[in-house]
C-alpha cells in the first residue's frame, strides 16, 4: 500500500475564522497551512494589538480587534481558533459558549491547566451546542499519518511494541516559567496522544508509569524537564517514550545530536520515521520506512510536508469536516479527555512513584 499523507478537507473552504493569539504558533503555523489550505481567516485579536496588526499584514487578514471580547462579539464569526497559554484558555471557551455564536472551537492543547478544567470546557461546549476540537496536530505530522494508516490496513498485523525517542530541544515559552510546566504538558502531551491515536483500534492504555528529572538548561524552578514513561496495554502493547529536551550540552559547545524517531513494531512488519520539526529548519520534511514480512527491502515514500506548518491544515480541517456532517471532531474535546487524563497519570505516577491506571483519572470514584 502507499499511504496518503494529505488530511481529508471540508466541503466548504470559507468558513469564516477568527484567531485568538498572535504569537509564533499562529503567525508561522496556523495561518501559514491555512492559507495554504485555502481556509477563510477573517479577524484576529491578542493580548497585543500591535502584535495582531502585524500578523494580520503578514497574512492579509482584514479585521484587527481591540480585545478578545470584541472578536467574541462579532457574530458573523462561525469558527474559533484559540492560540492563548492554557491558565488562559477555558475563561475564552466560556465567554464564547455564553454568547452562543459560534458553531466550532479549535482549542489549543493542553486543553486547559490540568484535567478537571478540560472537562469543564467539553461541558460548557456541549452545552452550547458548540462543537470543540482540539490542536493535537501530531497526529497530522505526515509520517504519523501514514503510520495510522499502515496500521488500519493491517499492514504490520497486530502491534507488539511502539517507541518515541525525543532528543530535541523546544523553545519554551514565557507562560510556562510562570507555571512551573517543561515537558509533560507541553511536549510529551503530544506523543500520549499519539500513541492513543495510533492504537486506538486496540483501545486506551490501562496504565502509565512516568518518572522524570530536571533539564539542566532550562533556569526556572521545574521538575518535568526530562520525561521517560511506559504505557501498558491490557493485551501486552507496550508503548515507551523517552523526551529529552537536554540532549547532551548541544548548546554549550558539544555537537549535537537532535532528533525524534518513532518505531512501531508489529508480528507482521516494522514502520520507523523522523520528525523534522526538531531540525533546522523546522520545516524539515518528516520521513518514513516500512516493511512487511518478505517484503526485499523497506518502502520509503518521500515528500515535501512537513509537522511545521502542514499538520495544521489537517486540524482545522478535521473541525470544519465535523462542522459539515453533525460527526464528532476527529480529535474532539471529549477524546482528548483521555489524552489529559494520561498527563495527570503521568504527574500521579512521579509523585507517588508507581504505575496508575487510566481510570484513576476518568473515574476517580467508581
Amino acid at each position: 500500500m502507499n499511504p496518503d499523507i494529505r488530511p481529508p478537507m471540508p466541503r466548504r473552504l470559507d468558513w469564516r475564522i477568527g484567531i485568538a493569539g498572535s504569537g509564533f504558533i499562529v503567525s508561522d503555523c496556523h495561518l501559514v497551512a491555512y492559507r495554504k489550505a485555502g481556509f477563510n481567516p477573517v479577524a484576529i485579536a491578542s493580548r497585543s494589538r500591535i502584535n495582531a496588526e502585524k500578523t494580520a499584514a503578514r497574512h492579509d487578514i482584514p479585521k484587527v480587534c481591540d480585545t478578545f471580547e470584541h472578536l467574541l462579539d462579532d457574530p458573523s464569526i462561525e469558527v474559533l481558533d484559540i492560540a492563548v497559554p492554557p491558565n488562559a484558555q477555558l475563561a475564552l471557551i466560556k465567554a464564547a459558549c455564553a454568547r452562543r455564536t459560534l458553531k466550532g472551537i479549535l482549542a489549543q492543547k493542553p486543553l486547559g491547566m490540568d484535567y478537571a478544567e478540560a472537562v469543564e470546557a467539553v461541558r460548557v461546549c456541549e452545552a452550547a451546542g458548540i462543537a470543540l476540537a482540539v490542536n493535537q496536530n501530531m497526529r497530522y505530522d505526515p509520517s504519523v499519518f501514514a503510520a495510522r494508516q499502515l496500521l488500519d490496513a493491517g499492514a504490520l498485523g497486530e502491534p507488539v511494541l511502539a517507541s518515541i525517542d525525543m532528543r530535541g530541544i523546544p523553545h519554551w515559552m514565557p507562560w510556562q516559567s510562570e507555571l512551573g510546566w517543561v515537558t509533560l504538558r507541553i511536549m510529551s502531551i503530544h506523543h500520549l496522544d499519539c500513541f492513543r491515536y495510533w492504537f486506538a483500534r486496540w483501545g486506551e492504555p490501562a496504565r502509565i508509569f512516568c518518572s522524570v528529572r530536571s533539564d539542566p538548561r532550562t533556569k526556572f524552578p521545574h521538575a518535568d524537564g526530562i520525561a521517560a514513561y511506559i504505557l501498558e496495554w491490557d493485551n501486552g502493547l507496550r508503548c515507551v517514550a523517552l523526551d529529552d529536551t537536554w540532549t547532551g550540552p548541544a548548546k554549550e559547545g558539544c555537537p549535537a545530536d537532535i532528533r525524534i524517531h518513532w518505531r512501531i513494531e508489529g508480528l507482521d512488519g516494522l514502520a520507523m520515521g523522523d520528525l523534522g520539526w526538531c531540525q533546522n529548519p523546522y520545516t524539515t520534511p518528516s520521513t518514513l520506512r516500512w516493511a512487511r514480512k518478505g517484503d526485499a527491502g523497506f518502502n520509503e515514500p518521500r515528500w515535501t510536508e512537513s509537522w511545521f506548518p502542514d499538520a495544521f491544515i489537517g486540524t482545522m480541517a478535521q473541525l470544519l469536516i465535523a462542522l459539515e456532517s453533525g460527526a464528532p471532531p476527529a480529535i474532539g474535546g471529549r477524546d482528548n479527555l483521555n489524552t489529559m487524563a494520561l498527563v495527570e497519570a503521568a504527574y500521579r505516577s512521579v509523585e507517588q512513584r508507581r504505575s496508575v491506571s487510566l481510570l484513576e483519572i476518568t473515574s476517580p470514584n467508581p
